[in-house]
């Protein structure tokens, strides 16, 4: 039997993590997945509420999951990614990257910009890139296979837009991912 509590999605620069938490309420068990390797596993723990601490993938980005009693024997499951709430880590991480998922020859791809690094990831693997500067803007310069590849940055023209992040792919635009 298991005690699957909760189940989280977050989404880093090197992929789509899935974080899984088991909580035995009455032994006090908490075991914690991430993308399905055990983590974390505490049997017998007699205080049932505090949290777990771990890392998600590649950066080691640091999670913690909090373990709150809201009434009786109910409890409340939250996750923090770099201490702030799955919401707003996420919300602020569509401010701070541009994501991109594409198909190439019938493999599919998603490629992360972290804006304030201009590192590129590709499926997971942190990418070579050439910056380059162009007439109205600059092309950081990549490929994925065979395929040549571009982000070209140029200025909105308005302060609160700021930059827009293009990628092309073999000459063609690929439309952003919403994650």
């Amino acid at each position: 039997m298991t005690d699957l509590v909760a189940v989280w999605e977050v989404a880093l620069s090197d992929g789509i993590h899935k974080i899984e938490f088991e909580h035995g309420t009455t032994s006090g068990k908490r075991v914690v997945y991430v993308d399905g390797k055990e983590e974390i596993r505490k049997e017998w723990m007699f205080k049932l509420v505090g949290k777990e601490t771990f890392t998600v993938g590649v950066a080691k980005t640091k999670a913690t999951i909090n373990i709150d009693a809201v009434s009786g024997f109910a409890y409340e499951y939250t996750l923090e990614i770099n201490g702030k709430s799955l919401k707003k880590y996420m919300e602020n991480r569509s401010k701070t990257t541009n994501t991109w998922v594409l198909s190439l020859g019938g493999t599919d791809y998603r490629i992360v910009l972290e804006k304030d690094t201009m590192d590129v990831w590709c499926n997971g693997k942190k990418m070579e890139t050439a910056g380059e500067f162009v007439e109205d803007g600059t092309e950081t310069h990549f490929s994925v296979g065979d395929h040549s590849c571009y982000i070209k940055a140029v200025s909105s023209g308005k302060r609160k837009e700021g930059i827009i992040h293009t990628l092309i792919v073999d000459d063609t635009e690929i439309p952003e991912a919403l994650e």
